[in-house]
């Protein structure tokens, strides 16, 4: 099962963080850049190019330490096409490196185009009668508001290639709550969904109690986020808003289940903008890197205790 592997690698490096890797051109070093651009046809090309060494170097740092990157599909997608095959050099780089791979689309369709975006994301397409993967993350962020019928396919995909998904449920952003938070009967909308994914994952269940279902959480609410790891036992956590969104190790305790396990929390910006924050030159961006990724291990595990299998 596709969450197995990453809560194995959670619990064998003893850090319970996934770096976002979000890059927009403002972050990466001068020196990486210029080197891009002269060597390149077009801007484009030129941002792909950069873009994919800045990750280059920020995975050659991090996969040690940390279990999983994420990247955010819309950094790479609005640098066109050439952005979208960084995406895909920037997946492969860290599966290389022995990263799980959670790729952020927050896909949402029905039927077959849902089936499309879970083969391009999650499976293997068929071209010429050879079956070939598009992009190959280990795990695909989705929009769950279009209720089964945009789940069901991407499940199919899962089980086939030992995959996993992440649906939005408790989004860290200020307004989810306009949608989230309204009331079903008794419930809301957020811990209706929520219960979806736990129904959903039954049948996937892997071998920590955990499924291929997980569900987006956000840091920004942890009493949401508490009182969802009750009421989800099965459902793993992806846990958006610490660092740069105002999270802390405080606000995402409630995540993590009695063995420590439970969620996988991101950090985005505070990993990849290191540098710029601490104000350290720019060739030492990826050291930065590193250096808020064990002070941010440091900050998790203070909360969660010894994370283990049992």
């Amino acid at each position: 099962m596709s969450m197995d592997k990453m809560i194995e690698k959670i619990v064998k490096m003893q850090n319970p963080t996934v770096a976002g890797l979000d890059p927009k051109l403002a972050f990466i070093p001068e020196y990486i850049k210029k080197e891009a651009f002269e060597s390149s046809e077009d801007l484009f090309e030129g941002a792909a190019k950069a873009l994919y060494e800045f990750n280059k170097g920020l995975i050659d740092e991090l996969c040690d330490i940390v279990p999983a990157v994420k990247p955010q599909a819309a950094y790479y997608e609005m640098y066109g096409w050439q952005g979208v095959r960084a995406l895909a050099k920037t997946i492969a780089y860290a599966k290389e490196k022995g990263m799980y791979v959670i790729t952020d689309g927050k896909r949402n369709d029905i039927g077959t185009t849902m089936e499309a975006y879970a083969t391009a994301h999650l499976g293997k397409t068929e071209i010429n009668g050879q079956l070939l993967p598009a992009f190959d993350g280990d795990c695909l962020t989705v929009n769950a508001y279009l209720g089964s019928d945009g789940i069901n396919p991407l499940l199919k995909i899962c089980d086939t290639y030992d995959k996993g998904i992440f649906a939005l449920v408790k989004t860290s952003n200020p307004s989810s709550g306009e949608l989230q938070d309204q009331k079903l009967g008794n419930q809301t909308i957020y811990e209706t969904v929520g219960q979806m994914c736990e129904k959903w994952g039954e049948d996937h269940m892997g071998s920590y109690g955990y499924s291929c279902v997980g569900a987006v959480v956000g840091a920004t609410y942890p009493s949401q986020l508490e009182e969802l790891r009750i009421k989800l036992p099965h459902t793993f956590f992806l846990v958006p808003g610490y660092g740069a969104q105002g999270g802390g190790a405080n606000d995402v305790k409630g995540a993590f289940d009695g063995r420590g396990l439970g969620a996988i929390i991101n950090s985005s910006r505070g990993i990849m903008c290191a540098y710029q924050k601490q104000n350290r030159p720019e060739t030492e961006f990826a050291k930065a890197a590193r250096e808020e990724a064990l002070r941010m291990k440091e900050d998790l595990l203070s909360v969660s205790g010894k994370i283990s299998l049992e």
